[in-house]
């Protein structure tokens, strides 16, 4: 067994509305920040995973995020594996 650093990001879908990026959005304008548009706020989660091999590390994030980490009906996650 080898050990990997996963990253999973886990971000609204883009064609749902994002009520705590819009928040957001609406308080950089007030504080100034006229140039900013479109925020989108999800999660980075940063996992130590122990697997065979970068693929199976790989399949399980993966499987976590379909039943745990991510919402599969209005978010859509994306999956890095590095050799810890």
């Amino acid at each position: 067994m080898k050990a990997f650093r996963v990253e999973v990001r886990v971000m609204p879908r883009a064609t749902l509305l994002d009520p705590q990026g819009r928040a957001v959005e609406h308080a950089l304008h007030a504080l100034g920040f006229d140039e900013v548009t479109a925020v989108r706020i999800g999660k980075h989660l940063v996992l130590d995973v122990t697997a065979p091999s970068k693929d199976e590390a790989a399949a399980r994030a993966r499987a976590m995020c379909d039943r745990l980490l991510a919402n599969p009906v209005t978010e859509d996650y994306s999956v890095l594996v590095e050799a810890a």
